[in-house]
């Protein structure tokens, strides 16, 4: 026997290895596999082949050894060997242009899906892809469909090296015409499906043998018979045993190796306690067992994780390849007319126009008009990035220069948008929003069933030591979380699709919580309780001129703003010009000039008049050209139907109702018929009183779910417990928001 002494390369830890010099055979330390032939030694460490010693060695040499830490074994056999240059087709422009989701000057974004992921330490060493090259500016993976996004800077590192290095550390990407195309691998494990049948058949068989024993009271005077029911059903439990329930013991097996008790260890230990006490009652032949019971844990837990695990994927495959979110985009007719279509019907080739401050919703190229593009959603970084026509401009960016026109290049992936919605940039949020309650619970209930168990045993010790092994058992296998586990599960998934088919979108079922927590509703007014399309307007002053009316027109229309989209709706048989300088002031107005005149449209304090303005007739949006006050339109907004009942049933329930507007009080009287005297309504908020506004309301123990039309709302609801941004067909995509709903 040898013993070697040493440090290993990653943390310097001390290590002292006893080495048999005999023919015995090795485990590989980084796959697992039983070295068969000739064992390769590094680093005082044995491995099958050259390519896990490789794979080993790359991780080492990053000082990413932590990946050995989180599990034992965690890698793949490399025994078959990746051919050189076996991704140079990635090189081709052409290839990349299909598999690459987004460009930028600094960075592109791709996709890989990786069949091998397995284990928490592939999650750990993925999403350090950047220790290993420092051209990846960072990975992200989705363990359920086995799939890692790479941003990484473009003139650092090219996608082939990309795909090579996940291939030394072990995990190749599958490429294939199908990713090119768009089409989803079937991944989709039928060893559920086995184990469920297995299970069900011994539970139905061992319920149906053991009639006589339930009939009989546990008396039968043919001890033969009774003898080889017993052990009959014995046989049929064992597959169910070792085979069905071993996903209980895989799972709380590890979760003992990182020293935490997860939910499955008491069911895993109500699958052995059952089991062994059925086993030592038959082999001693003093009873029949509970075989019945352990089959029936086993069975109905398998199916209900099958359900569960059946939910998020339906769930997840409505979220990506259905009109997710109600969005609408202005579709720009051959003979220039405008109408609003869904997103999810456009076309490649289709002409769209993106007003000021609205999402990108495919990638297109610029066909008219200046475009600032801000793809802060995407990347984080807000500093705009300007396109000149005929360049590629890519779904997610957001238009921060007025209006403009592109033309469809590739088809809506309403899956990439929900990718935005959950993007890491906006997980952070001024408001520490609660987590799910089943996660508060899940973390304390073994240590109460286990607490419960042994003051149960105590007690019994002291009273009749003859019951201590029935209520312990009994305890162990009737507190059998499922209920636990799957009600949460199954409601909250099952309410989000529901929630979905009534044309209300919530991004994840922490939201649905949330939203039931909540004690306080705070109504935007403009665009939110009022139809954005559908205001009675009148012009009061100057008589404009057709010049001017087209101006005016010009302007309007560069804006998605209730107001602004008003007006150019009242001027919709004026043609359009093209804007420059394009301004726009949140709550207050916007400006630009048009051929050479300067032209103001908002508020009175945006064009310069020194009076509040307030009028009782309805809002009014001022125009003024060339520094000279035209006039103003008056618009009275048409309230939703159905508000008056909505606010009756919120009042009856108890909640806490505010408006919060950027409007003037013109309307105030009226809204008082509809939320009551006693509602407090705040008006010319401007985006950062509002903000105020719910934090203020939360400091003073407020749960607040924010209502809003996602334009002027936006910090505001990004504040809010729960932000619902509110859509007539138009694209107020926010990432800002909690939940969109169709108004």
């Amino acid at each position: 026997m040898t013993v070697l002494l040493g440090k290993q390369n990653c943390g310097e830890q001390p290590f002292m290895i006893l080495q048999k010099e005999t023919s015995e055979k090795h485990a590989c330390y980084h796959c697992g596999d039983t070295c068969q032939t000739e064992e390769i030694k590094h680093d005082d460490k044995i491995f099958c082949c050259d390519g896990c010693k490789m794979v080993f060695e790359v991780i080492n040499d990053k000082g990413l050894c932590d990946y050995y830490d989180i599990e034992k074994n965690p890698g793949l056999t490399q025994k078959v060997k990746i051919r050189e240059g076996k991704f140079a087709f990635l090189d081709d422009d052409t290839v990349q242009e299909k598999l690459i989701h987004f460009k930028s000057d600094g960075q592109e974004h791709v996709t890989f899906y990786l069949p091998q992921m397995h284990c928490s330490s592939c999650v750990w060493l993925l999403e350090h892809l950047n220790k290993i090259n420092a051209g990846i500016i960072k990975s992200q993976v989705n363990f359920l469909k086995k799939e890692v996004t790479v941003v990484y800077e473009k003139g650092k590192i090219s996608l082939r090296k990309i795909a090579e290095i996940l291939t030394s550390v072990g995990y190749e990407p599958h490429i294939s015409l199908n990713n090119i195309a768009g089409k989803k691998i079937n991944k989709h494990n039928k060893s559920k499906i086995y184990k469920i049948g297995i299970a069900g058949f011994a539970f139905g068989n061992i319920m149906m043998l053991s009639f006589p024993e339930y009939f009989s009271f546990g008396y039968i005077e043919d001890e033969s018979l009774k003898r080889f029911f017993s052990y009959l059903n014995l046989a049929l439990a064992l597959p169910v045993f070792l085979y069905s329930a071993s996903d209980f013991f895989i799972s709380s097996y590890k979760s003992l190796k990182q020293k935490f008790l997860n939910i499955d260890a008491p069911i895993a230990l109500a699958v052995i306690i059952t089991f062994t006490r059925s086993v030592y009652e038959i082999l001693t032949d003093t009873g029949a067992g509970y075989l019945d019971s352990m089959t029936g844990i086993v069975f109905f837990m398998l199916v209900g994780r099958y359900f569960q695990d059946f939910t998020y994927e339906t769930l997840s495959f409505e979220r990506d390849y259905t009109s997710y979110f109600p969005l609408g985009v202005t579709l720009v007719s051959e003979d220039k007319s405008e109408k609003q279509v869904p997103v999810s019907k456009l076309k490649v080739g289709d002409r769209i126009k993106i007003h000021h401050g609205e999402i990108i919703p495919a990638d297109a190229i610029l066909f008219f008009g200046k475009a600032s593009i801000d793809y802060s959603f995407v990347t984080g970084e807000s500093l705009p990035v300007d396109k000149t026509i005929g360049e590629i401009v890519y779904a997610g960016g957001k238009q921060t220069a007025g209006a403009i026109e592109l033309e469809v290049v590739k088809e809506v992936s309403q899956s990439y948008l929900t990718q935005l919605w959950n993007n890491d940039v906006f997980k952070e949020s001024p408001l520490e929003k609660k987590t799910s309650f089943i996660h508060a619970l899940s973390k304390y209930f073994t240590y109460v069933l286990f607490s419960i168990a042994i003051i149960t045993g105590v007690y019994w010790k002291f009273n009749d030591p003859s019951n201590i092994l029935n209520s312990i058992t009994a305890i162990l296998i009737v507190a059998c979380p499922c209920a636990l586990l799957l009600s949460a599960t199954f409601t909250n998934g099952n309410i989000l699709r529901y929630l979905g088919r009534h044309k209300f979108y919530a991004k994840n079922a922490n939201a649905v919580e949330r939203i039931a927590d909540a004690d306080t509703i705070v109504f935007d007014k403009t665009g939110t309780i009022t139809y954005q399309q559908e205001a009675k307007l009148e012009y009061h002053g100057e008589m404009l001129t057709e010049e001017e009316q087209v101006l005016i027109k010009s302007l309007a229309s560069q804006s998605n703003h209730p107001l602004s989209q008003s007006v150019s709706s009242y001027l919709s048989k004026i043609k359009a010009r093209p804007v420059q300088s394009f301004i726009q002031i949140k709550g207050e107005g916007i400006q630009g000039m048009i051929q050479g005149s300067l032209v103001k449209i908002g508020s009175s304090a945006f064009v310069g008049l020194n009076n509040n303005d307030v009028s009782l007739e309805g809002s009014k949006v001022h125009v003024m050209i060339d520094n000279k006050l035209k006039g103003y339109f008056l618009i009275n907004n048409r309230y939703r139907t159905g508000l008056n009942k909505l606010i009756d049933q919120l009042k009856k329930k108890r909640y806490n109702i505010v408006i919060l507007s950027g409007d003037n009080e013109s309307e105030k009287q009226f809204l008082e018929t509809i939320f009551g005297e006693n509602t407090p309504m705040y008006f010319n908020q401007k985006p950062e009183d509002k903000l105020a506004f719910v934090r203020s309301l939360q400091e003073q123990g407020k749960k607040v779910i924010m209502l809003g039309d996602g334009l002027n709302d936006a910090g505001a609801l990004k504040q809010s417990n729960v932000g619902i941004a509110i859509t007539d067909n138009m694209n107020n995509f926010s990432p800002a928001c909690d939940a969109i709903l169709n108004g």
